[in-house]
């Protein structure tokens, strides 16, 4: 997609409350491997394996390890032409929210500044004595497990397996999405809940959505427009024709 004239039909105008909900596909174009599946094994382990409240009460320091690693590998890498694309609607648009699904941090990196992390962000640690977040832990780590300030073990702020995300992040993605006009959704399976029922909620409120992703989904049959593609070839474009209709 090229030209506003694709999404003329949609009445968007300045004033339109537009959402962009990503998921693991976006970071894969960076290189960021998803440390899941038969090939995300780190040393013996699985990320099912680590990423539990039951992991972390048993071995903090080797769940910390793995976060690190993690962390070293998305701090080596840059926001896509799908990352900055977002950023251009949050710094033209009025009304937006971005809602991803995705840890990494590339977002937050690339500038974009009305976003809601579901599943948390790699980069920050939570106190579990007083609940402080830090947002300044070195990368490597300088001791495993990290300290807060008031001695407390610190935890990943990341979302494991079992636990509920955020409430705070639920209630303004979930609003959003039944206040938006158009949500655009690049490279998520749309298979992972609750992130998955929000496309579904802002198309039973009315809205436009549009997914951006190189196969098709089970979203794919409940939306206005499916772009085949990679986001970082795609929503370059479709940014652009989005920006030709709703500004001057």
């Amino acid at each position: 997609m090229s030209t506003a004239a694709d999404l003329s039909s949609f009445g968007l105008t300045g004033g339109s409350f537009i959402t962009v909900l990503t998921g693991a596909g976006v970071s894969a174009e960076c290189g960021i491997p998803t440390f899941r599946g038969a090939g995300g094994l780190w040393r013996t382990y699985r990320a099912e394996d680590l990423a539990t409240p039951a992991a972390f009460s048993r071995d903090p320091r080797l769940v910390w390890e793995w976060y690190d690693y993690r962390r070293g590998i998305c701090a080596g890498k840059q926001p896509n032409p799908a990352h900055n694309a977002i950023t251009r609607l949050d710094g033209n648009l009025s009304n937006f929210l971005l809602m991803t699904q995705n840890v990494d941090d590339l977002h937050g990196r690339a500038g974009t500044g009305r976003l809601v992390e579901l599943h948390g962000n790699l980069f920050r640690a939570r106190c579990l004595e007083c609940g402080a977040v830090d947002r300044n832990l070195p990368v490597p780590l300088l001791e495993i497990p990290p300290r807060c300030g008031c001695g407390g073990m610190l935890r990943p702020d990341v979302v494991w397996f079992g636990e509920a995300l955020p409430e705070e992040a639920i209630r303004l993605a979930s609003e959003a999405s039944r206040d938006c006009d158009l949500m655009v959704v690049a490279g998520t399976s749309a298979v992972v809940q609750p992130a998955a029922s929000m496309p579904l909620l802002a198309r039973q409120a009315g809205a436009h959505v549009i997914e951006v992703n190189p196969d098709p989904t089970p979203l794919t049959p409940f939306v206005d427009l499916h772009l085949e593609g990679k986001a970082g070839e795609v929503m370059p474009g479709l940014v652009e024709s989005i920006l030709e209709l709703v500004t001057p």
